[in-house]
């Protein structure tokens, strides 16, 4: 395993396991799970969910916009991403 992916597990594991004396606002909340999913998955792939379902058309959404980044550009940001809200 890369040094990229050691620490991109452990920030992972920090946000998911809700360490730390602060909590993520909803925005940063998706934002750590579009990146996630474009590190760990790629490109959104499927057809964006109907105006009925807000919260998968919303992740969808926030997926889009990371589509053709790179995995280790998202793992990157992630950590990125944490280093700022963690402050």
């Amino acid at each position: 395993m890369s040094d990229l992916e050691t620490r991109f597990n452990e920030a992972v594991d920090y946000i998911q396991n809700g360490r730390g004396d602060q909590s993520p606002s909803n925005e940063q909340k998706l934002e750590f799970y579009a990146l996630y999913k474009q590190a760990t998955e790629g490109d959104v792939t499927g057809k964006r969910p109907g105006m009925m379902d807000f919260v998968g058309r919303t992740k969808f959404d926030a997926r889009e916009k990371l589509k053709g980044m790179s995995r280790e550009d998202a793992m990157q940001r992630y950590i990125d991403r944490l280093g700022e809200f963690r402050g």
